[in-house]
């Protein structure tokens, strides 16, 4: 017998097998994609309250008849990419998990930035338009000060403003937001110490959402364009599957641009001169001293965020001047700490119980938010 022929017919018989295999795929992709998908995102249902310029505020009130919280909380997204990263999809939304809890949300919409917007700076936004959406907030609720979350480059801006104006700030919760830029943790941070950001701004005006994106895939192009549409192919006959990763798309393409003013400022400031976490950023004419931030502080990030990964994050609650400042580092990345399905079990009911705890006289406060488990995952 001759020997080479066994192993030739195998491969062959493999080979046939894999071409029926994928041809079997593509004929269920077929029906898949001839089929009425779903594929809307952000469906919880909101009220514009605020405007001012092409910044928006969305109010989401808790359908629960018995408010677990006196203080809503407002959620201060960053201007890269879009805040209905919060509300993906119905069960897989960290706003759902809000509002079952009892808890009424406030949420900023940074819009679609324009040409007229390039000059912008960080301060228009810290000092401007959260300060004027903090204000609207407190005097519609009557209350003297609210609960603030930051979500990165937002989350940033957050613990800006804690700083700025603590007593408008009740309890402060960062989320993958980075406040220490010394770090070669990730590619992203390296890259940007070298950016000519001059050159870039002096080109464009506002930073090009298009090549922001570019730049993302870059950092990890085998994992975030070869893997994830390689593994597309494998489950485009799973209409669930397709529904959730086109929701995944819509929202990572739909990026605005940055304000080009602000983008230089947050490059130079933050990424190469590192001044935040050192007590010597300036807005306007006023330093940003971290030790201003008293009030309670809760910091998550996550431990496989190849963008704000860890170092960016662990020395923000060292910085405080709060003596209730904790950190809990997630084992998930940048995006997946709010879609995952086992970060839904932990990252929302963390910030809920941890918010209930310090709210006097909440129902939910010692453990017992609606008998969902929270596992503690301290850093």
């Amino acid at each position: 017998m001759d020997p080479i022929a066994n192993p030739i017919a195998d491969a062959v018989s493999t080979l046939m097998a894999y071409g029926t295999e994928s041809l079997n795929r593509a004929r269920q992709g077929i029906e898949v994609f001839e089929s009425e998908l779903n594929t809307t995102i952000a469906d919880t249902p909101f009220e514009v309250v605020f405007e001012i310029d092409r910044v928006k505020l969305k109010h989401y009130r808790s359908e629960k008849a018995q408010k677990a919280f006196q203080r809503p909380l407002l959620v201060v997204y960053a201007l890269i990419n879009r805040e209905t990263m919060l509300d993906l999809q119905p069960g897989r939304s960290v706003l759902e998990i809000f509002l079952e809890s009892g808890l009424d949300v406030y949420m900023v919409d940074w819009g679609y930035p324009t040409r007229k917007d390039q000059h912008l700076t960080i301060d228009d936004h810290v000092n401007g338009y959260i300060d004027k959406i903090v204000d609207f907030i407190l005097k519609k609720e009557g209350l003297p000060a609210l609960n603030l979350m930051g979500i990165c480059m937002g989350g940033t801006f957050s613990v800006m403003y804690a700083a700025l104006h603590p007593e408008k700030i009740n309890a402060l919760i960062t989320t993958v937001t980075p406040t220490n830029f010394d770090t070669c943790g990730s590619f992203l941070h390296s890259w940007m110490k070298e950016l000519d950001v001059d050159k870039l701004i002096g080109a464009w005006g506002n930073m090009p959402a298009d090549v922001m994106n570019l730049g993302f895939l870059l950092l990890n192009p085998a994992r975030l364009m070869l893997d994830k549409y390689n593994n597309f192919a494998k489950h485009m006959g799973d209409k669930v599957f397709v529904e959730n990763f086109v929701r995944m798309e819509k929202w990572i393409f739909d990026s605005p641009d940055v304000p080009g003013a602000t983008f230089r400022q947050f490059i130079l400031d933050c990424y190469q001169k590192n001044l935040l976490i050192q007590n010597k950023m300036v807005i306007g004419e006023q330093v940003v001293d971290l030790r201003n931030i008293t009030m309670p502080l809760l910091n998550i990030y996550g431990k496989k965020d190849h963008l704000v990964p860890p170092d960016a994050c662990n020395r923000l609650t060292h910085a405080v001047g709060s003596r209730d400042a904790r950190d809990i580092c997630i084992d998930t990345g940048h995006i997946g700490i709010y879609v995952s399905s086992r970060s839904q079990k932990e990252f929302a009911p963390e910030i809920i119980q941890w918010l209930a705890d310090r709210e006097p006289g909440s129902p939910l406060s010692d453990g017992a938010w609606a008998g969902r488990p929270v596992e503690r995952r301290d850093a």
